[in-house]
């Protein structure tokens, strides 16, 4: 009912010719495709860093005793600094202030700089939900997996981390859900990814077809990765309890 009245409104000729024009979508969509591949790419690539780096600052920020207090307290720093900048501020911060210090040996490339925006900043996020998972492992895991004879390097790696990884897998999975969206931040930089392709493809007639036709590309990315998360949320709720040795 809700369609019918949008439809048969006076404006809707204009809304369909300026955002839902088909002929204008199949004519946009080779170059919003190109760019969404690029999106996927650094997606992935990001993804791979930002689980080693979070899992290490975790494991850091949960250590025990004096000794490793300095490394805490580098770790702690990180995480409150990049989850306290604005990604969007990270991006220009790295993405155009670093080019232009044109220090030898030092990347260029708006692609590179933004791939490490994206890191910093979702490793400091990835990081407190790993800790989270490291926390929910009960004492008597670590106590048990001692007792028998293993080291501390050896609980982590056998015990601790598995069980803490498998407590977290939805909310990691939401991160990279997450992620995927803001991919594609990376267009401010200057990069000509799905939304940058859009945005060219756009300035060419004023017509906004490109722009919804990158939004339903996305969205057909995401909302997979979203009923993933869900199932497997769905899963760990049933039987995703911690066992006692």
């Amino acid at each position: 009912m809700v369609g019918a009245v949008i439809v048969s409104s006076p404006g809707w000729p204009r809304v369909h010719e300026t955002f839902f024009d088909l002929g204008r979508a199949r004519e946009a969509l080779p170059a919003v495709l190109s760019g969404l591949w690029l999106n996927i790419r650094v997606m992935l690539v990001c993804a791979v860093l930002i689980g080693i780096i979070g899992l290490g600052v975790a494991v850091l920020r949960t250590t025990r005793g004096a000794v490793t207090f300095p490394l805490r307290l580098m770790a702690t720093a990180y995480v409150d600094l990049f989850r306290g900048l604005p990604l969007l501020l990270v991006l220009f911060l790295l993405g155009f202030g670093a080019p232009a210090l044109r220090l030898s040996g030092l990347p260029s490339s708006a692609l590179f700089w933004g791939a490490c925006a994206l890191v910093l900043t979702y490793s400091a996020y990835v990081a407190e939900v790993f800790r989270a998972g490291l926390e929910s492992v009960h004492p008597s895991q670590r106590a048990a997996a001692r007792s028998l004879g293993l080291s501390y390097g050896q609980s982590l790696r056998f015990v601790v981390l598995p069980q803490a990884v498998r407590n977290v897998v939805p909310a990691l999975l939401n991160d990279l859900v997450a992620l995927q969206k803001d991919s594609g931040l990376i267009a401010v930089l200057g990069v000509i990814d799905a939304i940058r392709a859009a945005q060219i493809e756009t300035a060419t007639d004023f017509n906004f077809t490109p722009y919804v036709v990158a939004g339903a590309l996305f969205v057909c990315l995401t909302v997979p990765l979203a009923r993933l998360t869900d199932y497997i949320g769905r899963r760990q709720g049933y039987r995703g309890t911690t066992t006692v040795l």
